[in-house]
């Protein structure tokens, strides 16, 4: 089996959701390579030895020690917004790294777009190099995109895109996300949440849209006023002719964190949310309805495990579960014991005799 030697630059929360990932990846598809968390980097060095011991990863180094590291074949670049750049120059450097997984944004100014341009142009081919809009392989939005895609509902008139969630609300949280409240496009609710809106939208309307006109809200102690809580686009894609509005916020009360896609087109609209992830719907004129096309999370034909139809985040019960299992410490957790597996079992048991029941009172009146 192929091994690839992985780097991390980054050991915050968003590192330790990208260690999941990896190690899932043998459950769910039969042909992935051994995947050898090789080295961890960070600024601080109780962090990264902390994450390094806790994730599994050889080694706990500094960024530069890392950039010397020449087991290193793949990087993932996970740390703040602002230095994605440096870190991508430094991985893209790296004599033997083939592979560049790099979270949004992927810089933080023009010059630096530039400069990642002609770094791009000077290694072609020889480097694949990914960026973290993860929504994209959203089933249901995989599978929304190829409807779009085969031309059935015409072309696109209008849309509206929307990112919401509300947690910057809360001071407490403002003050412990406090990196995130550097000005845009480093920092803010447009280069935070709304570049994941704006790489939806291109994937579907493609990516010569074009921003005519933009518009901020919420003002609050302590956050700079260049850093946007709420803002909101309004867009025009020139091909199509098509316009919408893009709006991503961080402060929309009860919005959890919400994804809403809608396209009104010639022949029909589509439209999707993270409310309901287990499916889309779509609308074709004269049809006269809305079609539910349910989805959950079908990736065929790459990968059925747990099972097409299971909903998007099953899975995340039963990691639960198991931890609950091991170790106990979830004291508020509903505990699935034996008195209540005989519990469900004894209403399963008398459900069979009051269906049988049923059956010969139906037959009795035939």
């Amino acid at each position: 089996m192929r091994k690839i030697h992985v780097g991390f630059i980054g050991a915050g929360g968003i590192a330790r959701a990208h260690v999941y990932a990896i190690q899932a990846l043998k459950f769910y598809y039969g042909n992935v390579p051994d995947i050898i968390l090789e080295s961890v980097a960070s600024a601080r060095q109780e962090s990264r030895a902390k994450f390094a011991t806790e994730m599994g990863f050889f080694e706990a180094q500094s960024v530069e020690e890392f950039s010397r590291n020449e087991n290193i074949e793949a990087v993932f670049i996970l740390g703040p917004n602002k230095v994605h750049f440096e870190h991508f120059k430094l991985a893209i450097r790296m004599p033997h790294v083939k592979s560049i997984y790099l979270e949004k944004p992927v810089c933080a100014s023009l010059a630096e777009e530039e400069q990642m341009k002609s770094l791009l142009e000077s290694v072609g081919s020889d480097v694949k190099i990914q960026v973290g809009f993860q929504y994209l392989q959203t089933a249901s939005v995989r599978q929304c995109l190829k409807l779009w895609q085969s031309g059935k509902l015409g072309n696109p008139i209008h849309f509206d895109l929307k990112y919401y969630h509300g947690d910057y609300l809360q001071e407490s949280y403002r003050k412990k996300r406090v990196t995130r409240l550097t000005p845009a496009p480093d920092g803010g609710a447009m280069a935070d949440l709304g570049s994941h809106g704006i790489s939806l939208l291109m994937a579907f309307m493609g990516d010569k849209l074009q921003i005519t006109s933009a518009l901020q809200g919420g003002t609050f102690s302590g956050v700079p006023a260049d850093s946007d809580l709420f803002s909101s686009l309004a867009l025009f894609e020139p091909v199509s002719g098509a316009v919408g509005n893009m709006s991503a916020s961080r402060i929309s009360s009860g919005s959890g964190d919400l994804v809403s896609l809608e396209i009104y087109a010639e022949k029909g609209a589509l439209r999707y949310s993270s409310e309901h992830p287990d499916y889309f719907e779509f609308y074709t004129e004269g049809s006269n309805q809305w079609v539910k096309q349910m989805i959950g999370s079908r990736y065929e034909p790459v990968s059925s495990f747990p099972s097409g139809h299971v909903p998007p985040g099953w899975l995340r019960s039963m990691v639960h579960a198991h931890y609950q299992f091991f170790t106990g410490d979830d004291k508020e957790a509903a505990i699935a014991d034996l008195n209540h597996g005989l519990a469900v079992q004894r209403i399963v048991r008398e459900t069979a005799a009051h269906l049988q029941q049923f059956r010969e009172n139906f037959k009795n009146e035939q």
